[in-house]
């Protein structure tokens, strides 16, 4: 990492806090990706490498697909997620010569990011430990579904099984004996995500005692690491009670009431957190404040004919009509949104979370969510659209070559 002292304030400010950063990505698909494209929203210059011809599988995981200019399908919404601000550069780790321009590269980068399965790079002599020969203050980070040790570090890890092995589903889903009771993933691949998160803040981390000491290191992320931190209260309810926790469809284990409630054209969520927007409540609706809802206590236990009260009052509502009362009595509400509902809600607008960027290869404009970071002297900026396929090939691999 780039000594801080040798950037300008004018420099650090346009370009982002990374400024001077270069990453090596050679993830693919969620995890990984999405680590890499935070670090690129903050001003790291990102080299993704990709298969020659083919590239990040999710290039190909539509439909949708983009439009190209000439009305052929483009690259799948899917990869435009997660691939924003990169350099793209097709190259076969696998042969000797791709290999070595892996390394040479490695040795002009802050970090590497991965998500082989363990051991997989050591065969191309793309590892940690071959890397970091090359490069002793390389930050080298490892995404994999167990871990680079223990009994299952061998195996794949993909988020669907992660979420049901580590947990997550026994949680998520209607109660059995209610109707569509199963156990029931999340409607994204949330684990990758608080994968990726979780890996870009552990690279800052390294990258920070890398520059006090010189001295890199590997970082070890693992899926199903990630999925059993992600239980949080759920988990020490556990330890706490001895008891697992079970689905409870919308109901929450710790608060009542904290679901969503109908109203004649749609559903609101009712958030209450404590005693005093409870009562704030019952004065909303007009319902009494009864003794044996008191508590937040007496309230999860008396769960379900609490529920029913509020229900009854809350049918007589529009969803507007409830939020404005709720909203006025100071007690936490919002709507059930479909996605295209949430893009159009004033809030979003008006912080823009619609990042619109073009390609020249593209029939119209890539779209996606900006980042949510928001930096007060170095803001995140949107420089460059997700690649297309091997657009940097030409350009990063010739400053490789030797200078006559």
């Amino acid at each position: 990492m780039s000594d801080a002292a040798a950037i300008p304030a004018s420099a650090l400010s346009p370009s982002g806090p990374l400024t001077g950063v270069r990453v090596l990505d050679l993830s693919r698909v969620l995890a990984g990706p999405w680590a890499t494209q935070t670090l690129a929203d903050l001003g790291a210059e990102v080299i993704k490498i990709e298969r020659p011809g083919v590239g990040d599988d999710t290039r190909h995981w539509g439909p949708p697909f983009t439009t190209t200019a000439d009305g052929a399908p483009g690259d799948a919404a899917y990869f435009l997620c997660a691939n924003r601000g990169k350099k793209s550069v097709e190259l076969d780790i696998a042969s000797p010569e791709g290999a070595e321009a892996v390394r040479r590269l490695a040795a002009t980068c802050d970090v590497v990011v991965e998500n082989f399965k363990t051991g997989g790079l050591k065969k191309y002599g793309l590892d940690y430990a071959a890397l970091a020969a090359v490069n002793p203050k390389l930050v080298y980070c490892s995404i994999t579904g167990f871990g680079q040790d223990g009994p299952d570090a061998h195996r794949a890890g993909y988020d669907y099984m992660i979420q049901a092995m580590g947990g997550l589903m026994s949680i998520t889903g209607q109660p059995d004996g209610a109707p569509g009771a199963e156990p029931m993933k999340v409607g994204v691949a949330v684990v990758d995500l608080f994968t990726g998160l979780y890996a870009s803040n552990a690279i800052l981390a390294a990258l920070w005692h890398a520059r006090a000491t010189g001295e890199g290191q590997h970082v070890d992320i693992a899926l199903f690491d990630v999925q059993a931190a992600m239980l949080a209260n759920q988990a020490t309810n556990y330890y706490v009670s001895g008891k697992a926790p079970t689905r409870m469809g919308n109901a929450h284990p710790n608060l009542a009431p904290y679901q969503p409630f109908g109203c004649s054209d749609g559903m609101v969520i009712i958030a209450v957190g404590n005693d005093g927007q409870f009562r704030a409540l019952c004065g909303a609706l007009g319902l009494e404040a009864e003794d044996r809802f008191a508590t937040n206590a007496l309230r999860v236990a008396e769960r379900e004919a609490l529920g029913s009260l509020i229900a009854a009052k809350t049918a007589g509502f529009t969803m507007q009509g409830l939020m404005q009362a709720l909203e006025a009595a100071g007690v936490p509400c919002g709507p059930v949104n479909t996605i295209d509902q949430v893009f159009a809600e004033p809030q979003a607008i008006h912080r823009g979370l619609t990042v619109e960027q073009t390609r020249p290869d593209l029939a119209g404009p890539v779209r996606t969510v900006a980042s949510p970071i928001r930096l007060s002297k170095t803001p995140v900026r949107y420089d460059a659209p997700p690649p297309k396929l091997g657009q940097d090939t030409e350009a990063v691999l010739g400053d490789l070559a030797p200078k006559d």
